[in-house]
Formats: structure tokens, C-alpha cells, sequence
């Protein structure tokens, strides 16, 4: 903090003790004056009164400086507690103390109940996540050995097949706070990592008939197989969401290292809606024409590729579709 705000600090503490001396050496002053004393010993006594006195708050700065430093330190520290503070010099600063001290109590209390309250309610929807699976996979079963209407199982698959991905991106928001300790890190085949993740969509391709226009992708990028999938998945995903007809198209661009790019021919986003997509919960004008939208994709999306050192940039353009990059090269780290 700057010496100078410091200073100004403590004149405005010491403000009535400065008014208290000033009223006192014009009390001394006029009492000279009435009996006629000789103007020095007057100059005298207030030089030495005044020496006194700035050695005396040249020591009470100090004592204040240091108790500012002091309590300075324990609000930087107080994370888990108060910490040390300084020595009361009275009862009222004792008081104080102790009232800082039951308030950051009430403070660790407040926020172990909430961390174990959030932890039981991670866990409630991580077994509720992991449960639902089963009737999910049981309908499925049920569905592939249905005898009827092949048109209409079509359709119910493509609906189940839905609700599946909704509880698998239930868990992966429950698992993104402690993904960091489930990274594993290896060099893999892109090419296969997008198979995976088109694959688990083929079912919505043939329903609503779009194209799609997968090249070659001969490239490896070191990262974790499992979370950079879930991301293709997403996207791709949401290519499917907004395009009702043409293609989308998967592959590696030609001027940048390592960057894949997914595009579709779907209505696009609008210009003001680009800059916040990645944000929790923002659907945009796409996402309110769409009532089942949840703004939580592209979210997962930029906070798993963040993890994985990977960056992601979209762009686009109405009613022509929409382009995203994402950058899979290798990050260098220097010791410094």
C-alpha cells in the first residue's frame, strides 16, 4: 500500500489528539500573553513542546505502521483463520478481537456445512447419473427387439439415445471440478479420437439425413483420450442441433499446426451472441428458438480444453453456418 495513503491514515486518526495539543499551546500562549511574559520564553517553550511532540508521534507512527502491516498480514491469511494479531493496547481493541475472532468461527462453520452439503449433493447426482444408465440401456435393448413400427423405434431410439447424452453431460459438469486429477495424458491418433465421437452419432445422421464429410486426419496430439472425445462429441452434437440440412465437415487446416476444425451449413450464430457462447448457461438467440437448449455445452466445452492446454474459437455467420477451431498443438513450458 502506498507510504503516502499510510500517512494520511494515521493524521486522520490522530485528528482530535493534533486539535487537543494545538487548543493546549494557544491556552499556554494566551496565559504569556495576559501577563505580559517576554515574547522568547514563549518561542522557547513551544520549539520544545513541539520537538516532544513530533518525537512522540514519530513513535506512534511507527506503532501504527507496524499493527497496519500485522493486521495487513492476517487478512491475507485469513483463509483458515484469523491468525495472529496484534497485542490490545486497550479493552476496546480486545473487544474488537474477539468479536473478529467468533465472526471468522461462524465463517469456517458457514462454510464447512456448505462444502459437505455440496459434496453430498455431488454425490447424490453422481449416483443418480451412474442408476439412470441401467433403464436407459434397458429401454434400448427393449426397443432394438421391438417387432413394430421401424420407423417409429427409429425415433424412439434417436429420443433415448438423447436423454443418455444429457446424463453423460450431467456427470462430466460433476467431474470437471476434480478433472484435474483424472487427466491422463498420451499421445493419440485424432483420427481415431473423431471416429469415436461420430460414430456415437450415427444414428442422428441417417434421421436427419445430413452429409457428412469427414477427410483425412493424419495427425497425433498429446492429450487425454476420454475428455478431448466427450468435447468432439459436444460439438458435433451441437453441428447436429442447428443443421437441418446439408453437411458437416471434419478435418485439419492446412495453415495452422495441429488445429481441427468442425463445420456445419446450420443457421449460424448472430454476430452479438459470439462473444458470450462460451459462458455458463447463455443460450442466445439460437438457444431461445431451441426451448430445450441449456447453455451448458460450449461451457464444458472451453473449460476442458483449458484443462487440456488446448484453446477452441468459433466463428460464424447467419444462415451459413458455423466454423470451430480448436487448437491441439503442443504447449511448451520453460522452467524460469
Amino acid at each position: 500500500m502506498n507510504i503516502s495513503f499510510i500517512i494520511r491514515a494515521y493524521l486522520k486518526s490522530r485528528i482530535k489528539v493534533m486539535v487537543a495539543f494545538i487548543l493546549f499551546m494557544l491556552v499556554f500562549a494566551l496565559v504569556y500573553a495576559l501577563y505580559h511574559l517576554p515574547f522568547e520564553p514563549i518561542v522557547y517553550s513551544a520549539e520544545l513542546v513541539t520537538a516532544l511532540a513530533m518525537i512522540f508521534a514519530g513513535l506512534d507512527f511507527m506503532h501504527f505502521y507496524q499493527k497496519h502491516q500485522s493486521l495487513a498480514a492476517a487478512i491475507k491469511a485469513a483463509t483458515a483463520g484469523v491468525g495472529e494479531l496484534p497485542k490490545p493496547r486497550d479493552l476496546l481493541e480486545e473487544d474488537y478481537q474477539s468479536l473478529i475472532r467468533v465472526l471468522a468461527e461462524n465463517r469456517a462453520d458457514l462454510i464447512s456445512q456448505f462444502d459437505n452439503r455440496q459434496t453430498d449433493m455431488i454425490d447424490y447426482y453422481t449416483l443418480w447419473a451412474h442408476q439412470i444408465k441401467t433403464p436407459i440401456s434397458a429401454m434400448g435393448l427393449l426397443l432394438q427387439t421391438e417387432a413394430g413400427d421401424r420407423e417409429h423405434t427409429s425415433a424412439y431410439m434417436q429420443e433415448l439415445f438423447k436423454i443418455e447424452q444429457y446424463v453423460e453431460m450431467v456427470l462430466q459438469y460433476l467431474r470437471l471440478e476434480s478433472m484435474s486429477s483424472d487427466l491422463l495424458l498420451v499421445e493419440c491418433d485424432l483420427a481415431d479420437l473423431v471416429r469415436q465421437a461420430v460414430k456415437k452419432y450415427g444414428i442422428i445422421f441417417i434421421n436427419k439425413k445430413i452429409a457428412l464429410d469427414l477427410e483425412e486426419l493424419n495427425c497425433r496430439v498429446l492429450t487425454d483420450e476420454k475428455w478431448l472425445v466427450f468435447v468432439l462429441e459436444q460439438l458435433i452434437s451441437n453441428a447436429l442441433k442447428y443443421t437441418s440440412q446439408g453437411k458437416i465437415s471434419i478435418y485439419l487446416d492446412e495453415w495452422s499446426e495441429k488445429t481441427l476444425i468442425i463445420e456445419d451449413t446450420g443457421v449460424g450464430i448472430r454476430a452479438e451472441d459470439i462473444g458470450r457462447i462460451f459462458d455458463r448457461g447463455f443460450t442466445g438467440y439460437n438457444g431461445r428458438m431451441d426451448k430445450k437448449s441449456t447453455g451448458i455445452g460450449l461451457y464444458l466445452c472451453q473449460q476442458v480444453l483449458n484443462k487440456l492446454s488446448h484453446s477452441i474459437m468459433v466463428s460464424s455467420q447467419v444462415g451459413q453456418g458455423t466454423r470451430v477451431r480448436i487448437d491441439l498443438s503442443t504447449k511448451r513450458f520453460e522452467a524460469l
